[in-house]
């Protein structure tokens, strides 16, 4: 090759490669999703008992809406502390939903099914919640999970719904219109949450959808606790505490982070265990019993948990 060659050989530009680079470093290895997930996974499931916790003091619309002012405060101050630019405008409908899903309708609606249900009867929702979730990934972002898959999850929220039908006897209360409701918009905020995650860091994704929220929380509070009870007990104030930044933050940082690195569907399989983990933190915390089925049920899950992680995505 000559020296004329060399120079008028055309260079090669990586841009698309540095852009993917990019985009991967906000999404962590396989294993530290999992991880993320599964610890995602663990926080939400003491999300019930808090919040049996916080309606002893605090009245429902009260506690929701200041729940959402004070995980927007320490979400706002982390983004303002570091200097975070605002989200392109393509993002803020997909932070909508997160908002609308994860930030006020699901505490929105669990909180007011909890005044009349038990955290057994509402972990209903939690069981229902993983195969709906994939259901609307797979609508959502395309994903196409194997038939085994699919299976292992069907088999999974049979075995949770079935544990916690028998356990509240089989009877349907008006709490369950609530549940059901607060199932659908869930999944709708996880599906888009995980999918947003995977261009912005998840903590940023639960992050600007509490700032987009906050508003109507603050409106929702000035005119909920003028009207409702209030009294901050030791266990009222640890169940707000924990559900504004265990829960609704802290929770829902590594949550989405694990989504996006493991994906929306295998993600939200992990979360068959959630139900079977509120039942043992109920015992604990709220002095319930734990039925005999539990060890069962709970060995059928990990399987089926095992399958979905193992299936081809």
């Amino acid at each position: 090759m000559t020296a004329q060659d060399s120079a008028t050989r055309p260079t090669r530009i990586a841009v698309p490669a540095a852009s993917t680079a990019s985009t991967a470093s906000t999404v962590p290895p396989a294993p530290t999703g999992t991880l993320m997930a599964a610890l995602g996974v663990i926080a939400f499931s003491l999300t019930f008992p808090s919040t049996a916790w916080g309606l002893e003091g605090i009245g429902p619309w009260s506690f929701v809406t200041l729940r959402g002012v004070l995980s927007a405060l320490v979400a706002g101050s982390c983004l303002l502390v570091l200097r975070v630019a605002v989200p392109d405008r393509r993002h803020w409908a997909g932070l909508a939903v997160v908002g609308a899903g994860v930030v006020v309708g699901f505490p929105l609606l669990t909180t007011l099914a909890l005044q009349t249900s038990t955290t057994a009867h509402a972990a209903v929702v939690v069981g229902l919640l993983p195969l709906t979730t994939a259901v609307f990934s797979a609508v959502r972002t395309g994903a196409r999970p194997s038939r085994t898959f699919w299976a292992a999850a069907l088999a999974g929220a049979a075995a949770v719904i079935g544990f916690t039908v028998q356990q509240s006897g089989g009877a349907l209360s008006t709490a369950d219109l609530y549940l059901f409701g607060a199932l659908l918009i869930c999944a709708a905020g996880y599906t888009e949450g995980g999918r947003l995650a995977r261009e912005m860091p998840g903590w940023q994704v639960i992050g600007w959808a509490l700032i987009l929220c906050l508003p109507l929380n603050i409106a929702g509070a000035a005119l909920a606790l003028p009207h409702e009870s209030f009294h901050l007990t030791g266990h009222s104030t640890a169940g707000l505490l924990y559900a504004a930044l265990g829960s609704q933050f802290l929770g829902l940082v590594v949550w989405y982070r694990g989504m996006a690195a493991i994906g929306v569907p295998k993600a939200s399989q992990l979360q068959l265990a959630q139900p079977l983990l509120t039942l043992v933190w109920s015992v604990f915390l709220l002095g319930e019993h734990l039925p005999v089925a539990t060890p069962l049920t709970a060995a059928a899950v990990l399987v089926c948990i095992a399958v979905t992680q193992r299936a081809r995505g």
